[in-house]
């Protein structure tokens, strides 16, 4: 191979590489604030579910919503934050809520930096569920994997995709509606978990 092809292939590939690296910083850290309780006091136990917003599609924030729609019907009061607004967080909650975003076959920086630093999760009640466009069981064990080297307890994990199909049975729905009817129903049964604990 000639020497200017060669030295134009690694221009083409530096300039891809350093474009993937911007993009994928961008998505990891341009996450603004976000704050939004779901449930009425006098509650039953309370929900810290932290998230880190993707800035292209809000999927993340739809699960997280939506599983807090769940713990609400079991009487469980739930506070959503973004990373950022749950860095300064020192409230004690009942059950912790993780949902990463999958980039390159991982979860997200900026929250499992949040999970490393959090002071309160040894023996925390913890639930994790990792969002992406399809291949996510790499970033979900990873995500399990931190949530365990915390000494959390994990009481359940779930993945939901926004090209992947997330129900076979249930093609001709809306991808996301049907995540966002699952996470429900995940949130529902982590709720009868800690209602019956409750009890």
């Amino acid at each position: 191979m000639k020497p200017n092809r060669l030295k134009k292939i690694a221009k083409v590939t530096l300039i891809v590489i350093l474009v993937w690296a911007g993009l994928t910083i961008w998505v990891q850290y341009s996450g603004k604030e976000f704050v939004k309780t779901i449930g009425a006091e006098p509650a039953l136990a309370s929900a810290l579910i932290v998230y880190n917003p993707d800035p292209i599609y809000n999927l993340d924030e739809q699960v997280c919503t939506s599983f807090a729609m769940g713990l609400k019907q079991l009487q469980i009061r739930s506070t959503i934050k973004s990373v950022k607004a749950a860095e300064t967080q020192q409230q004690d909650y009942d059950l912790y809520v993780f949902c990463v975003n999958t980039y390159n076959w991982t979860p997200d920086w900026r929250l499992t930096n949040f999970i490393k630093e959090h002071p309160k999760l040894k023996d925390a009640k913890v639930v994790a569920l990792t969002v992406g466009a399809g291949a996510t069981m790499r970033a979900q064990r990873k995500l399990e994997w931190h949530l365990s080297d915390r000494g959390a307890d994990l009481l359940g994990s779930e993945m939901y995709w926004l090209l992947k199909p997330n129900d076979e049975a249930r093609m001709k729905e809306k991808n996301a509606e049907v995540a966002q009817d699952m996470a429900m129903n995940f949130g529902k049964r982590i709720g009868s978990l800690i209602a019956e604990n409750r009890n």
